[in-house]
């Protein structure tokens, strides 16, 4: 399972299920599980950490120190890849830093496409797509099942609520509520993503719910303060709802309108 140009390190850790292909470079501290599918000229550096039944395409670079001025050479910051992961062409995730927490981690079932970065002490959920050239900055939290565009670029720190989308090119410097499409260069709101939420099966009853929030936080000329509170009544009554306000009242960054 493991060509013969490719080159492991004696401290790497592969499953003898793991197939690794020509003049790819697995590092020291690396743990590959099985099923997992390393195409050629791939190098992975550790401490890494990858999962299940992962493919990681060719010129990839999975691992790498982090592109942090403040980063001094710790050697014990990570990166942990889940299970089921697609990446392409010529993606880079980097590890973690001490300041951040030491960690870059992306979950299960994930789809990233040719050219995307994950930077350090990135959180990216389960479920998600990154179409070409996405780019994340550091310390990014990105919930489940939102899509980002072709070339979207996402400002270090912000958030990204679960079920939301953004539109290629899109420039995004706070927080983007879950269930919301945005779009543009600085992203705005450009409503729900409801085309999305009928994919994956969301009620109509729980759709027009989202929608009357979605008026409340950007239609009537609240303040944020305001917006939560007017949304208590109707997150009583709506689990979604409800995940959109918790996120309102948490958001450090304020969020995309």
């Amino acid at each position: 399972m493991i060509h013969n140009t490719a080159i492991i390190d004696s401290k790497a850790e592969l499953d003898s299920n793991v197939q690794v292909d020509a003049y790819s470079i697995i590092g020291a501290n690396v743990q590959i599980a099985s099923g997992t599918w390393i195409g050629p000229h791939v190098v992975v550096k550790g401490p890494t950490q990858i999962g299940h039944d992962n493919k990681i395409y060719q010129f990839a670079s999975v691992g790498e120190d982090p592109q942090d001025k403040k980063y001094r050479g710790e050697l014990d910051v990570r990166l942990e890849i889940g299970d089921r992961n697609v990446i392409r062409e010529y993606c880079t995730f980097n590890r973690g830093t001490i300041e951040g927490g030491g960690v870059t981690r992306m979950g299960n079932d994930n789809w990233i496409m040719a050219y995307c970065h994950i930077a350090h002490d990135c959180i990216v959920g389960n479920q998600t797509i990154f179409a070409n050239n996405s780019s994340l900055g550091g310390h990014i939290h990105i919930e489940d099942y939102v899509i980002l565009g072709a070339f979207t670029i996402v400002h270090q720190f912000c958030r990204l609520g679960m079920h939301s989308f953004s539109g290629g090119g899109s420039a995004i410097v706070k927080d983007v509520l879950p269930f919301v499409t945005v779009s543009g260069d600085r992203a705005k709101s450009y409503g729900l993503n409801k085309e999305g939420l009928k994919r994956r099966g969301f009620s109509v009853e729980t759709i027009q719910a989202l929608y009357e929030a979605y008026k409340i936080i950007f239609k009537r000329q609240l303040t944020t303060t305001q917006a939560i509170e007017t949304l208590k009544e109707l997150s009583e009554k709506h689990a979604e709802v409800r995940q959109m306000r918790t996120f309102l009242q948490e958001s450090k960054r304020g969020v995309v309108r």
